[in-house]
């Protein structure tokens, strides 16, 4: 009573509105659930990375069908003509890989990022190699090892939650990395291109294909957007392609070629948007409404970022050269076609 009583006191009120004003604004409201979680310590730490990959990743299978279709390929397709569907475009471009990686039956592939295990997939049923892929999603490898078992290669193709840094099972003889150095950060570009020159055998070819940023004028000014950053790769940066190429060559990998499919990955995200436009209702109940929001929006500008010049994307073709010199390459590596 006496509580309620001084509650109703005009003075009491009066000091209690005084104290409020002079705490400030009251505590923020929680950050929606489709963030990312802040993270603490230095960049780029197994645990780290694992929580950045989970955020992006583990956002539900059912939901990644939606967007990128039956080909369940996460990076640029390889378009001989724009009216081609996704999926054959998306089945030209792990093909591409294979030749260029010039894999052939019994041969040891390591594919870096993995994904849904489309690349291995692919190269154990066209080329007859045996591969293992690695990612550090639960549930793309849970969905990459049923797609393995419901394809007979089990023992074929071994699928791990594994971070690039523990891998100690080489030589392979060919390593694809495609749409994961994104997520490797300049901390450690390094350390990851060495990794992968020890992991291959003397001969043995890597295709690295990689989202590029334009060069700033002052490089050390460069950092991530902010929305990018908070909602959808937490932690990723992106290297001018001429960066990437030097710390390749010093890991001690020979780079052979170059090729940008900048074009290529701007007609790919316009049809991941148009497969999630289509099926909005069903997006939105696999997820959030936030959350297919923010992957409409980060897609589309995306795709006009492409369009545009301000981000590229590139295969590159590196070879562990032996001491002999002998690169394993043909003469002429590319057929140019007008």
């Amino acid at each position: 009573a006496a509580a309620l009583k001084a509650a109703r006191d005009p003075k009491v009120r009066a000091a209690v509105r005084d104290l409020v004003a002079l705490a400030g604004p009251g505590l923020p409201p929680a950050p929606p659930r489709e963030e990312a979680g802040a993270s603490r310590g230095p960049l780029h730490t197994l645990r780290r990375d694992k929580k950045a990959i989970s955020h992006h990743y583990d956002v539900g299978n059912d939901f990644y069908e939606l967007v990128l279709g039956p080909s369940m390929v996460y990076s640029c397709a390889y378009w001989e003509r724009p009216d081609t569907t996704l999926e054959e475009a998306q089945r030209a471009k792990l093909d591409l890989v294979c030749r260029k990686l010039a894999l052939e039956p019994g041969q040891r592939l390591l594919d870096v990022g993995c994904g849904w295990g489309s690349m291995v997939l692919h190269a154990a049923r066209e080329y007859g190699v045996r591969a293992v892929g690695i990612t550090l999603s639960e549930e793309q490898a849970s969905y990459a090892r049923k797609r393995v078992a419901d394809a007979g290669l089990t023992e074929k193709i071994e699928i791990r939650v594994q971070d690039y840094r523990e891998i100690d099972d080489g030589p392979y003889d060919a390593i694809s990395s495609i749409g994961m150095a994104e997520h490797v950060g300049s901390v450690r570009y390094a350390e990851y291109a060495a990794i992968l020159h020890r992991l291959l055998v003397p001969g043995g070819r890597l295709l690295n294909h990689q989202i590029a940023r334009r060069p700033e004028p002052d490089e050390e000014a460069y950092h991530v957007d902010e929305f990018i950053d908070r909602y959808v790769f937490p932690d990723g940066e992106l290297a001018p392609v001429g960066r990437t190429v030097t710390q390749l060559e010093e890991a001690g990998f020979e780079v052979r070629d170059v090729e940008a499919l900048r074009e290529h990955y701007a007609l790919t995200l316009r049809r991941w948007v148009a497969g999630l436009e289509r099926s909005w209702p069903e997006a939105v109940r696999l997820t959030s409404p936030g959350r297919a929001r923010v992957w409409r929006l980060y897609m589309a500008a995306s795709a006009l970022s492409f369009e545009r010049n301000r981000i590229g994307v590139n295969q590159i073709l590196a070879v562990r050269t032996p001491e002999s010199g002998a690169s394993g390459l043909p003469l002429r590596t590319r057929d140019w076609r007008g």
